[in-house]
């Protein structure tokens, strides 16, 4: 039976939460077996939009897209990327509200300055600390259920150093987060010093391929200390390349090559749930 992300937080050992990016990628991760899913940003952006992730994708588009996933992803607990909460603390307090309702488990909110960006791209910049521990009060405050996360990121490490970053976390802490993410950490000994700082909060860990951070097994990072594992990217990255060779392959062979891999049509309908629908649809037909 699929437990609740508090459920989850409070048991032993690490969750590892795979990126998705819309409806199908949340519903396949599900299906795998996930404990949770994780509401890529950065993958949000690239699929809804086909641009980068830098604060294009607005609150009500995020809020949809948190609906659809939420759903699909379901049971399993969808944890949300919230951005910077696309304003001040009166703008986080209600996006947090939104996320809630529409069936996120988690909101991720972080400390970045507009124009804000991928946590692993360069020329990041920050709000003040206490600006930005306003607006997780805001968001504590703002939420029905305290089973309902707060996830407060911040990723002052590049622009300000650890140090800033490690007293960004403590703030954070203190104004009520429940999940506590140092974004992109640049060795192996940040890593550790972040979970030996923080021992016994509930630390997340961005494994981010071609990232700036090591990229760890989750053995490795539950041993660390580390309390959530995020592959926020993974899949968006094997998509794209699946989708390069394969529009690639039509256009140069005039029909999709044999050796491509793909599911059949009919594996496709049941990843989906169009037997169950059908059989849905029979009980309530009439003569």
């Amino acid at each position: 039976m699929t437990k609740t992300l508090d459920a989850h937080l409070k048991e032993d050992g690490l969750i590892l939460a795979p990126g998705a990016y819309d409806a199908l990628s949340a519903r396949i991760a599900r299906q795998a077996g996930a404990k949770a899913v994780y509401l890529s940003g950065f993958s949000v952006a690239g699929s809804a939009l086909g641009l980068p992730d830098i604060g294009l994708m607005s609150a009500s588009e995020m809020t949809e897209r948190v609906r659809a996933m939420a759903a699909a992803a379901g049971p399993a607990p969808l944890i949300a990327d919230g951005d910077n909460g696309h304003g001040g603390p009166l703008q986080t307090a209600r996006l947090t509200a939104a996320y809630e309702q529409a069936g996120a488990a988690a909101i991720q909110l972080e400390d970045q300055a507009l124009p804000k960006r991928c946590g692993h791209m360069e020329n990041k910049e920050v709000i003040g600390k206490e600006a930005a521990a306003a607006k997780i009060r805001a968001a504590v405050e703002a939420r029905r259920s305290p089973a309902f996360k707060i996830m407060a990121r911040t990723d002052a490490r590049a622009p300000l150093g650890l140090d800033e970053a490690l007293r960004r976390g403590e703030a954070f802490l203190e104004a009520g987060a429940d999940i506590l993410f140092i974004e992109a950490p640049q060795s192996l000994e940040e890593m550790e010093k972040i979970a030996a700082t923080f021992k016994g909060a509930a630390l997340t860990a961005n494994m981010v391929e071609d990232g700036k951070t090591p990229y760890l097994d989750t053995g490795t990072l539950e041993a660390m200390g580390y309390k959530l594992a995020l592959f926020p990217v993974s899949a968006l990255l094997c998509a794209a390349r699946l989708l390069e060779n394969v529009y690639g392959g039509l256009l140069k062979e005039g029909r999709l090559p044999e050796a491509q891999e793909r599911v059949t049509f009919q594996r496709y309908n049941e990843i989906v749930g169009l037997p169950e629908m059908l059989a849905d649809a029979a009980k309530f037909k009439t003569e």
